[in-house]
């Protein structure tokens, strides 16, 4: 089923109220401000740390994962806390920095002792706090998609993954538009590994890589760029772009009037350029997003209503949104299940797997590998950047199947990266997309997915 959305429906203000539910565990509570202040610790409280930036680079993607953490911490505390104890929530502001990350991560594990730590946008600062959270056996939650391969015993991935991302985007492009793509990517490990993903893809798919390339995450000058991909002449360009600084190779793009197709797992749901920039600077933008405001469901629909009453300045909820809001729930869950805090009891009641019922639809949190099934959907943004969702499926992170990592047998800490001879998985089925569309207004006159 298709659908298109309005992209103003998303402008601050531009929504009502009402509430959500997660199956299994929260009520339908409006939010308020019970035990989320910060301070020192209480025997009497259930200690969370959050680590999401509200400055620096990242900010545009980390601070609305801070406020969907903290609505979902206001509602649990709400609704009678956990285990009849509330949650007090430590946040410091990383300011976007993996130096501050490290620190603070050892701070509220060795200093605050939180029985839960969760954030983290860049895998770079995701990778800054892992040595601390190993060492300390902490539970950790990241709730933001990722390059994947991440086998940790005191992990949990709640983003999607490549195998997820590319296994439908990638085919589908090829399908469009033609084999031949230009990358170009952040410059640090996320923007690498997600790279090497894409050139998988795109051989599997019949296709071919004319150029990768790399870019800083301090570059915000990308004339260059649009120089080398206008010589090399690909059929789409598929971008992973991080950051306020990459965001401007859009901009820079339109106005050189270089118009391809482009395709990414990170751009426009992340940083919602479809919003920030004018129309039609990302006409052409193909997308696999698992969230995104505009989704048209009614468990959707209840999500951002409530998420704007209670942070109505917010520009866009990203779609690494709907996991952070989600962690704490998910944490409710594990702890009341095993009828204690004590992380290796709560990471066990986690390993069991775990039914969600989110904004995006029904999704699975699969105890073997700390990763979560997701409802993928191809989204396309049209000239006057409204959105046109393509068609959907859930499917599941088997790439640490594949490898062999089932952490309810064996402890590890590994990252793995797809071997020399991996052939990715394709989950592409034509019959399950439509390139036309149908037109429409969310949430209003537009056929709805069924969550």
């Amino acid at each position: 089923m298709t659908g298109t959305v309005d992209r103003r429906q998303f402008l601050v203000g531009g929504a009502s109220v009402a509430g959500t539910a997660l199956a299994g565990c929260i009520g339908g509570s409006n939010g308020g401000s019970n035990g989320t202040t910060s301070g020192g610790t209480s025997s009497d409280s259930i200690n969370i740390g959050v680590l999401e930036s509200r400055s620096g680079n990242f900010a545009i993607n980390a601070k609305p994962k801070w406020k969907a953490a903290k609505l979902a911490i206001e509602e649990i505390n709400d609704n009678g806390g956990i285990l009849g104890r509330q949650i007090r929530i430590f946040d410091p502001d990383p300011q976007s920095s993996d130096q501050r990350y490290t620190q603070l991560a050892r701070r509220l594990i060795e200093k605050n002792h939180v029985d839960l730590l969760s954030g983290a946008f860049a895998s770079s600062s995701r990778e800054a706090i892992r040595p601390t959270v190993d060492k300390n056996e902490q539970l950790y939650f990241y709730p933001n998609e990722y390059e994947g391969g991440l086998c940790d015993s005191y992990t949990f991935a709640f983003g999607s993954v490549p195998i997820q991302q590319y296994s439908t985007l990638i085919p589908y492009m090829i399908d469009q538009f033609g084999p031949k793509v230009y990358t170009i990517a952040a410059d640090y490990n996320f923007g690498h590994i997600s790279a090497e993903w894409i050139k998988r893809y795109v051989k599997a798919a019949g296709g071919s890589v004319v150029e990768t390339e790399f870019a800083p995450l301090s570059v915000s000058d990308y004339g260059s760029s649009v120089n080398k991909i206008q010589k090399a002449d690909p059929d789409f360009i598929a971008t992973v772009m991080v950051g306020s600084n990459q965001s401007n190779f859009f901009k820079q793009k339109a106005t050189a009037g270089l118009d391809l197709p482009m395709a990414s797992a990170v751009n426009l749901a992340q940083s919602y350029e479809h919003v920030r920039f004018d129309p039609p600077t990302m006409a052409g933008m193909h997308s696999a997003p698992y969230y995104m405001p505009e989704v048209p469901t009614d468990r959707n629909q209840t999500f951002v209503e409530k998420f704007q009453k209670r942070w109505p300045d917010t520009p866009y909820i990203p779609e690494m949104a709907e996991c952070a809001y989600l962690s704490p729930h998910i944490y409710k869950q594990a702890v009341e299940a095993a009828g204690a805090t004590d992380q290796a009891a709560v990471i066990a009641e986690l390993e069991k797997g775990l039914d969600v019922n989110a904004p995006e639809g029904n999704i699975h949190l699969k105890g073997t590998t700390h990763h979560m099934s997701h409802v993928m959907r191809l989204a396309r943004v049209e000239d006057d950047h409204s959105i046109t969702f393509l068609g959907k499926q859930t499917i599941e992170p088997s790439f640490l199947e594949e490898m062999g990592c089932d952490l309810t047998s064996e402890s590890s800490t590994k990252q793995y990266s797809p071997p020399k001879d991996y052939t990715p998985p394709s989950n592409y089925d034509s019959s399950n997309y439509s390139a036309s569309g149908s037109s429409g207004e969310y949430p209003k006159n537009v056929d709805r997915y069924q969550a």
